[in-house]
């Protein structure tokens, strides 16, 4: 444990607010904050004052080997019930080069996910084309080159998932397991997350709004029913629209959900971490559920332009099943 850690625990074990601590030390509640958040280090006189308040020696403080034990035989009070010796540390090099590597696997996997929303537009444009006469080739053969098109699409960009899964693998436990940073390092994801604060919600409102908007495209192919190609047009200008909205949620998603992997926020709090398997044996269930669904309407209706909506569907519904499951775990640990 840190001598920022210590500092919290002791603090909230004697019950005062960074506010109280602050004027027994003769300092500002802010140098307190820095100091708890591990920004910067108390003078060597702050941390002689610190031993006298908090009734520990200085080797306490500063020694991270030493816990709290060694002094009453107390639990840490740091509102988390996982011993420290259970949970993995994570030093300043390898909180960097996480962060490096989710910076520069996030645009190549948009993209790929791009990919795979835009992989149906060759069907629609070169299928219609030759439905309409547009394009001189046969309707089989413009479906056959499509369908080409689409796989080659599909499956570069499962190599890009792959090869960018490949070099994030070494970090997944900050998703599963607690952790617990070495010092400095949640001084410098903090100050890295609020310089990118503006910059994720900036991202955020494109992403929504041409997300939005992507329909219009769609509405306005719609004012020629009488030529399937203007509406396959306008089909394949909404799914760029959407392609292109999702690249900026992910690529700004993707470092902003690794900012809070190593704070242990939002998603991935030392609570959610304990419940993730829970949550990932119904989640796999569910899909498993859904892809049957899918598969046993369309073989037997044989109606493949309309079972898509299974998904959207499946989609909408996961979310209100997850929340129904993440409500009855919290009742249950209540």
């Amino acid at each position: 444990m840190i001598l920022a850690d210590k500092i919290i625990q002791l603090r909230k074990k004697n019950g005062w607010s960074q506010e109280e601590l602050a004027n027994q030390m003769n300092v500002s509640r802010q140098s307190v904050s820095k100091w708890e958040s591990a920004q910067s280090v108390p003078d060597l006189d702050k941390i002689l004052q610190l031993s006298q308040i908090f009734g520990v020696s200085t080797d306490y403080l500063l020694k991270d080997e030493i816990e709290l034990e060694e002094y009453n035989g107390s639990v840490p009070v740091s509102g988390e019930d996982i011993p420290s010796a259970e949970v993995r540390r994570v030093p300043m090099e390898e909180a960097n080069a996480f962060l490096a590597v989710k910076q520069r696997t996030a645009k190549p996997v948009a993209l790929a996910v791009g990919m795979c929303i835009l992989s149906p537009v060759s069907l629609f444009l070169l299928g219609t084309a030759a439905e309409t006469g547009r394009l001189n080739i046969g309707v089989e053969r413009a479906e056959s080159i499509a369908l080409i098109i689409l796989l080659f699409m599909v499956a570069a960009a499962v190599a890009v998932f792959i090869s960018c899964g490949m070099k994030t693998k070494p970090y997944e436990y900050l998703e599963r397991e607690p952790i617990e940073t070495e010092y400095g390092v949640s001084g410098m994801v903090k100050e890295r997350k609020e310089r990118y604060k503006d910059s994720y919600s900036r991202h955020v409102v494109i992403g929504t709004c041409l997300c939005v908007v992507a329909a219009v495209p769609l509405f306005i192919g719609c004012f020629w029913p009488e030529d399937a190609f203007y509406c396959a047009v306008g089909l394949s200008v909404t799914l760029i629209l959407v392609a292109t909205g999702v690249y900026f949620y992910i690529v700004s998603g993707t470092y902003w959900s690794s900012l809070q992997k190593l704070l242990q926020e939002g998603d991935y709090t030392r609570e959610r971490k304990r419940n993730s398997k829970y949550t990932e044996a119904i989640a796999t269930v569910y899909w498993l559920i859904a892809t049957a669904i899918f598969l046993a309407y369309s073989f037997v209706t044989e109606d493949w332009g309309r079972s898509w909506i299974v998904w959207p569907v499946a989609g909408v519904l996961f979310a209100a099943v997850m929340t129904v499951c993440n409500i009855v775990q919290k009742s249950k640990e209540n």
